[in-house]
Parts: structure tokens; sequence; C-alpha cells
């Protein structure tokens, strides 16, 4: 099946490094999912938001970057150069009719989706990261560039 960005997700592209935002253009056009991204470059604040879930906000814990200490690759300074670019997104797979968070097939398809990604990144010699490679946090809807 063919798919394409939408709307949501070629907005929250904005912001993102231009090498990342093309491997996830290339990649939807012959997922073998369909993918939404949710998120891409964030302030200073919005990292501090998504930092307090869990700890002072209700919520799961997402996160360990505060946002000022520990920067997230989704914010711009986290690279060391102040150029106005996150070097990281979040995405879920859409099925069924709407971005699926919580679903019981939700992480099986985020596999599918990460090894199509890496697949796609590597054919064009951009490094990528899949938090779901990680083991603390685990971040299965985390990609960043390497």
């Amino acid at each position: 099946m063919k798919y394409q960005l939408s709307k949501r997700s070629l907005d929250n592209l904005e912001g993102v490094h231009p090498d990342l935002a093309k491997v996830m253009k290339a990649a939807i056009t012959n997922s073998p999912v369909d993918f939404t991204i949710v998120c891409g470059l964030r302030t200073t604040k919005q990292q501090q938001e998504i930092f307090a879930q869990g700890r002072t906000k209700p919520g799961l814990k997402v996160t360990n970057a505060d946002g000022v200490k520990n920067l997230s690759n989704h914010q711009d300074e986290a690279d060391g150069k102040r150029d106005g670019l996150g070097a990281a997104v979040d995405l879920y797979p859409f099925f069924l009719g709407k971005v699926q968070v919580n679903h019981i097939d939700t992480i099986a398809r985020l596999k599918e989706i990460a090894a199509h990604i890496k697949k796609t990144a590597a054919a064009m010699g951009i490094k990528i990261i899949w938090g779901g490679d990680w083991r603390k946090p685990y971040d299965p809807p985390h990609f960043q560039l390497g």
C-alpha cells in the first residue's frame, strides 16, 4: 500500500533536521504500516512539561531529559548548535481509522515501522537510532539522527 504524510505529520516535521525529515518522507511512501508523526521539535518548556509526567504531574514517565540540564534530541540546542532544528521525532501507527497509541498491536506495528525506517535510512546513507532498541528508557515511538 502507498501512504503519504498527513498535514499533521508535515506540520510536526517543521523544525526537524532535513535529513531526518527526508527519511520520514521517503519511508512513509512504502511503509508496511501507515504512521503519523506526533512530535518533532520541542521548546524547553514543552520538554519540561513532558519530563514532569510521572513526577510532579499525573501520567507515566516518558523521558529522562529534563530539558535544561539534560536536553532531548527533540530540542534545538541538543546537538550543541542553536540552528532551530531538532534531531528527533515521535510517531505512532495509524490503523483502524486513527492514531493508535495504546492499542494491543501498537508495539508490534511500531516494530514493523522501525525496521522499515532503519532500512530506508540506511539506503539513503543516513544513520537513525530507534528508541525501541533502548532498554532504559524503552521508547518505541522515538526516532533520532545517529
